[in-house]
């Protein structure tokens, strides 16, 4: 269990983030967190600064969680251990799954991405936009290490496809909410990745 001041810190991103999707940037204010939450403000302040802040909390969040996803070490280790091609695509495909998964589970991403939280101003679009290159690069970093191992396609461009599967899978979950689909449902992230997949493999 994480310590309580973590705990207490996810407890107010949380409710940010529930309040930013529901009552747009500009009209949620930091003394409503803290009456959903019945603590006091200077709780929050303990945290953050402000609630940009609090809203770059959650773009950071995301990225650490891609970065787990597609943490190197643990990819040297897996091909150091002379894996067959079939245990080679489930590894991929429980990596890229788990890419997929991140992103479809934080909307407010995805939100932000399309300017529908209501309120945000440029310097907010600017740090959505850096945060989404950053887990491109991850990405891109990724299919670079997989191509130079010859399981990728050789002419395979690995920054073009990586912002091809962020910018499609952006669009998707945009797409789902519009028409309040469930985009959670495994078999569609199976799905997604099983097209990634037929796309990039020798």
């Amino acid at each position: 269990m994480p310590p309580k001041g973590e705990r207490r810190k996810y407890q107010i991103v949380n409710t940010a983030k529930d309040m930013f999707i529901e009552k747009g940037f500009q009209s949620t204010h930091i003394g409503q967190v803290c009456e959903k939450l019945n603590i006091a403000r200077g709780t929050v302040y303990q945290y953050f600064s402000n609630k940009k802040e609090i809203l770059y909390a959650i773009l950071y969040s995301v990225i650490e969680k891609i970065e787990d996803m597609f943490d190197n070490d643990d990819l040297q280790e897996f091909f150091r251990s002379g894996p067959d091609s079939s245990s080679v695509i489930k590894f991929i495909n429980k990596r890229i799954s788990g890419c997929i998964s991140v992103l479809v589970n934080e909307p407010i991403v995805i939100k932000l991405v399309f300017k529908e939280i209501v309120g945000i101003d440029t310097e907010v679009v600017d740090k959505v936009n850096e945060s989404v290159l950053k887990i491109a690069k991850i990405i891109g970093r990724e299919i670079k290490e997989i191509k130079s191992r010859g399981i990728y396609k050789s002419n395979l461009d690995p920054e073009i496809t990586a912002s091809m599967i962020l910018g499609g899978v952006m669009m998707l979950v945009y797409e789902y909410d519009k028409k309040n689909l469930n985009i959670l449902d495994k078999a569609v992230i199976d799905s997604i990745a099983d097209n990634y997949l037929n796309g990039v493999l020798v």
